[in-house]
């Protein structure tokens, strides 16, 4: 088949279920030879396995797109663009619910593989005004939240330093809709601290790079970064990246989604707020009682600052220096010792920062919602920070390694653990395959009763002396006989002389190796406290940004209840992701980083063999290879595939197992390809499952062609029949037209006829009155003359027998 030979056809094997022998040695030779050719997508059946090249590809072009576009997922060479074809189509043709998820160690390329799956939906879904409206919202979201929540580690030049998941959500033909974006746990303390040679967040650099002369003045900013301390006043600039440049596309992705000037003016002032916190400078100070307090060094600072929230300058000093305790009903002002003032100008700072990413993430979610109530299809995308190990590992390392446990054990689950038992569930022969479990590793760390984090919590709470030593000692009371926790204070002997492990510390052996965390600071970074002073400080301030951050320094709002604990919350947050991806058809990307050098064409045996290792893909090949690349319940798959066997189509009216039977038998696909459980059948090789769609495809095209074929036939009756009943009616109207014309003419004709037979009666008439009259008078005349002629002669016979009487 064509799809073998673009899977073999490759630099190596693209496709590791088909790598033979399988080892973890070839594995990693193939991985290598083609991370040499820069291939650097491979398959380990439709889990895609990507190790970053650290170095610019051209393999994401537009013709690349058009060439993965609606393409059988093996039909092509292995690409990201694959999996994130495969998954729209999941949900536009199947109506499944899908989620990409992308995990792998910080500096494994996690963020660009989930703007690669994002910018490739939006190129080949739908289009229109409205459509790319919303596509570019979504897209432009990716730039705002990498400036405010990413920065450069000593692994990763832009580390997410958040958890993001975005939840794309469809209509029914495909076209987005909007989404929904959750972010878990910014690493906040960054911005008041961070090692040598790492970054603060982005939008600093940014800002002041970027930022206008007159912009800079608005905000008193001055340019150089090194004259501020929570920059680490060290040099600012990142090899290959342009910060000015980069402010400016923040800007103009703000304005697509819809920010308003004046919400960006508002984000940038409470940006250099949080900058300028960081120079504020407190001295050591004595009150007349002797206790020792702090006070503002620098007033300049402090007013700066107030005039960009527009706050008066001594209430924020008295939050800064002093802190208010409410006991049985009673008001006690305490004043602040050097270090206290410190911490919390730094709680501040960090509180403000933070609440500015929540609001941030909260009005970028205002502008992408869906605002229909027509049902929706999702697709989520998960881009959340790797797994870490650094030096010194604190509180968010933990909670950042507890998450990508996590993210292990529902891979586990879905893709190891659930697919074998789903083999036994439904009586499919099947060899069990061995492989580990972390279920006891996230036991340890969210157990409800004794585990670290209900330690934490518990410690927090509890009254009396709380310090990091003692939620350490009820570590090693409660942990000690764990296998996967180690600390040289606890009951067991085995690290009691280990002096790799400080006493301060204590070890995890996670799923991707061992991690040994500082104690210090834990119980601090849990409780998460700010001080009311400082709450309420930020409230009375005029600036209304600011002033909606801290709803509870509202003094008709003051809630003593305390807040929960930020681990508590981090858990509470991760429980829901778990169950929302549960709900979801999954869709991995493994990525891999090659070296810690962030060097192109340097591939690092060592460090991928121990990536590939705990990620489980030699497991995860074997199980694909044993296994069903493709499940489905009888009843589904016969209604999808009925429509390629005559006698299945268009009803089957028996059993769904049955009709599958049927349809199988009819197609003449071998008995070894396919297997049937008590409720699904199986399909053993993708290609099969290609071959049923492919055939689908066709059969699908062909009703299509008869439909049309119905359809055009009926259109063309119907116009037939209009035309048709069209003519009649001209001609209806015509002939009576024309009758009446020819009507009127033998009409006109007529009365001329008429007209002239009555002139010629009317004048033969009067010829014959004439005649007669002439007649009349020439008999008048003749009688007169006749009378005249008898009565002369009359007379003259008178005169003359007169004369002869006389005579």
């Amino acid at each position: 088949m064509d799809t073998d030979l673009k899977l073999l056809n490759t630099v190596g094997v693209g496709d590791l279920v088909l790598l033979d022998p399988l080892t973890e040695d070839t594995l990693l030779q193939n991985l290598e030879e083609r991370f040499r050719h820069n291939e650097i997508y491979t398959y380990i059946g439709n889990v895609v396995i990507s190790v970053n090249p650290y170095q610019p590809l051209p393999i994401y072009s537009e013709e690349t797109v058009e060439q993965y576009k609606n393409c059988n997922f093996f039909a092509v060479k292995p690409h990201i663009y694959a999996i994130a074809d495969d998954a729209y189509h999941s949900l536009r043709d199947q109506d499944k619910d899908q989620c990409v998820l992308i995990t792998g160690e910080s500096g494994a390329g996690k963020t660009e593989a989930s703007k690669l799956v994002m910018s490739y939906v939006a190129a080949v879904c739908g289009k229109g005004e409205q459509v790319n409206q919303v596509k570019e919202q979504l897209l432009q979201s990716n730039p705002v939240l990498e400036a405010f929540g990413n920065a450069k580690t000593i692994r990763n030049d832009n580390s997410s330093r958040f958890g993001k998941y975005m939840d794309i959500e469809f209509d029914f033909k495909g076209d987005p809709l909007g989404g929904v974006i959750s972010n878990y746990l910014l690493e906040k303390s960054r911005v008041v601290h961070h090692v040598k040679s790492e970054r603060n967040f982005h939008i600093f650099y940014q800002l002041l790079s970027g930022g206008s002369d007159q912009l800079l003045k608005q905000l008193k900013l001055e340019r150089d970064c090194s004259r501020y301390d929570y920059l680490n006043r060290e040099a600012s600039s990142l090899q290959g990246v342009d910060d000015a440049a980069n402010f400016r596309a923040v800007q103009d992705a703000m304005k697509a989604i819809g920010f308003s000037s004046a919400e960006v003016t508002a984000v940038l002032e409470v940006t250099a707020v949080v900058l300028k916190l960081g120079n504020v400078q407190l001295s050591e100070q004595f009150q007349a009682s002797g206790a020792e307090s702090c006070g503002i060094q620098d007033e300049q600072g402090l007013r700066e600052i107030c005039q960009l929230i527009q706050l008066d300058e001594t209430v924020l000093e008295h939050a800064l220096c002093s802190r208010t305790v409410e006991a049985h009903q009673e008001k006690v002002v305490t004043a602040l010792r050097v270090s206290q003032g410190y911490y919390a100008r730094d709680a501040l700072a960090k509180n403000i920062y933070n609440r500015l990413f929540n609001w941030l993430v909260n009005r970028i979610n205002e502008s992408i919602k869906v605002s229909t109530n027509e049902r929706k299809k999702v697709m989520g995308v998960l881009d959340i920070y790797g797994f870490e190990i650094f030096q010194n590992n604190s509180f968010e390392q933990f909670i950042i390694n507890y998450c990508n446990e996590k993210l292990q054990q529902i891979f586990i689950e879905l893709t190891l653990k659930e697919e074998q038992e789903e083999y036994i569930r439904e009586g499919i022969e099947w060899t069990h395959i061995e492989y580990f479990n972390n279920a006891i590793i996230c036991d340890l760390i969210e157990n409800n009763q004794n585990g670290i984090l209900a330690m934490l919590d518990e410690e927090c709470l509890r009254p009396g002396v709380v310090t990091d030593d003692t939620f350490l000692e009820k570590l090693n009371q409660v942990c000690a006989t764990h296998q996967h926790f180690e600390s040289r204070m606890s009951k067991c002997s085995r690290f009691l002389n280990d002096t790799s492990l400080p006493h301060s510390c204590f070890r995890i052996q996670h799923y991707a190796g061992k991690v040994m965390y500082q104690v210090e600071g834990f119980v601090d970074k849990n409780n998460d406290l700010l001080y009311r002073d400082l709450s309420q400080a930020m409230w009375k301030a005029s600036h209304p940004l600011i002033k909606s951050l801290f709803p509870e320094g509202n003094p008709a709002k003051i809630n003593l209840k305390r807040p929960p604990t930020a681990g508590s919350q981090f858990k509470s947050s991760v429980a829901t992701l778990m169950r929302n991806l549960q709900t979801k058809n999954p869709n991995y990307i493994r990525c891999i980083k090659p070296n810690d050098k962030k060097a192109a064409h340097v591939f690092a045996e060592a460090l991928v063999r121990h990536q590939v290792r705990y990620l489980g893909l030699l497991e995860n090949v074997r199980v694909r290879r044993a296994g069903y690349a493709f499940r489905q319940p009888y009843g589904p798959c016969l209604e999808r595939y009925k429509m390629l066997c005559k006698q299945t189509w268009p009803h089957w009216k028996g059993h769904a197992r049955a009709g599958v039977e049927v349809l199988l038998n009819d197609l003449e696909i071998p008995e070894e390809e396919y297997s049937f459980g008590r409720s699904k059948i199986f399909i053993r090789n993708p290609r099969t499952l290609f071959k049923l769609e492919d055939l689908r495809k066709q059969r699908l095209e062909d009703l299509a062609t008869l439909i049309q074929k119905i359809y055009r036939g009926w259109k063309c009756r119907t116009q037939f029949l209009l035309m048709k009943k069209s003519q009649i009616v001209i001609t209806a109207w015509y002939r009576r037209y024309a009758q009446r014309k020819k009507y009127l003419r033998t009409k006109g004709s007529a009365v001329v006829v008429q007209s002239y037979i009555r002139g010629w009666k009317a004048r033969k008439l009067l010829r014959e009155l004439k005649h007669q009259k002439r007649c009349r008078e020439a008999v008048t005349t003749i009688a007169a003359y006749w009378h005249g002629a008898q009565a002369r002669r009359e007379l003259r016979q008178l005169k003359e027998a007169a004369r002869n009487k006389l005579a």
